[in-house]
């Protein structure tokens, strides 16, 4: 099978070196990096001390292994950001964090393997069952292998209902549960503490979401982002990502339930939807 990859232009790579690393990052962030299988990563995300989601990345094991350090597949927008605020927690430990984004990037493989003659680091996409691999590599030997255009990886994203930071969620606003971080293999309910931890553990436990990312289905011309969802003329959620006719949407889902209950339909604007749940990773 052909190779196809798209380069992620939005992704940006901070490695952090030494050996310290996994200590800093196990008491800071939602999931363990705790025995990463070669070719697997870790989804997880830091938090405020309040529980609202600000970051979210990929930890990935150096090649030489875990006790040598990892790189962050990270929002590139956040990158200096992220580097910035894990300076701040390192305090003195032994670990050496640089924000290495215009040197390296990340693609998506979409269909085939890694391709050849790409020194880089290939691992899986945890967040759903067939979200494929991804390859952090310097970024100009990315850009040389990339022939997938970035529509193609969003449809892909969509279609497994795998929410975006900044399109289906806002940073520093959002809570775990909202961007169904737990749905997506990006929290450890058993590792202890880390920032905000208190507050994913009570929603968890009191299975008290409120809201969720959903997909719905919808014919004819997809609604805009940012487009109300309504029932029975009552908002409940807003449009976030499109493709094809498939699209992703933060919804109440009290209100959701009730207007289910009454037999309401369910629109995107103008547009009638039929809303399910995004599959979860295993």
């Amino acid at each position: 099978m052909e190779n196809e990859i798209c380069l992620l232009a939005d992704r940006g790579v901070i490695k952090l070196a030494g050996a310290d690393a996994t200590k800093l990052l196990h008491r800071l962030i939602t999931n363990s990096v705790l025995e990463i299988d070669p070719g697997e990563s870790r989804f997880s995300a830091l938090l405020s001390p309040q529980g609202k989601l600000m970051f979210d990345f990929f930890v990935v094991p150096l090649p030489e292994g875990p006790d040598a350090g990892y790189l962050m597949d990270c929002v590139r927008d956040q990158s200096a950001a992220l580097a910035q605020r894990l300076n701040l927690h390192k305090m003195r430990a032994k670990i050496d964090i640089q924000d290495q984004s215009e040197t390296f990037g990340v693609a998506a493989i979409l269909e085939g393997g890694a391709p050849e003659g790409v020194e880089g680091v290939v691992y899986r996409d945890m967040r759903a069952p067939g979200m494929g691999q991804r390859i952090i590599a310097p970024r100009e030997a990315l850009e040389k292998i990339s022939n997938a255009d970035e529509s193609d990886y969003e449809a892909r994203r969509i279609a497994h209902g795998v929410p975006r930071g900044g399109r289906d969620f806002v940073y520093g606003d959002t809570f775990v549960h909202d961007a169904n971080l737990d749905w997506l293999n990006g929290v450890d309910f058993k590792k202890g503490c880390y920032v905000g931890q208190e507050v994913v553990a009570r929603v968890h436990f009191r299975k008290s979401a409120k809201k969720r990312i959903l997909k719905f289905h919808f014919d004819g011309e997809a609604p805009p982002p940012g487009a109300d969802i309504v029932a029975g003329g009552a908002p409940i959620g807003q449009v976030g990502s499109t493709a094809h006719s498939e699209g992703l949407a933060m919804m109440r889902l009290d209100r959701l339930e009730d207007a289910r209950a009454a037999g309401a339909i369910v629109k995107a604007g103008e547009t009638p939807i039929a809303v399910t749940a995004p599959e979860r990773a295993g």
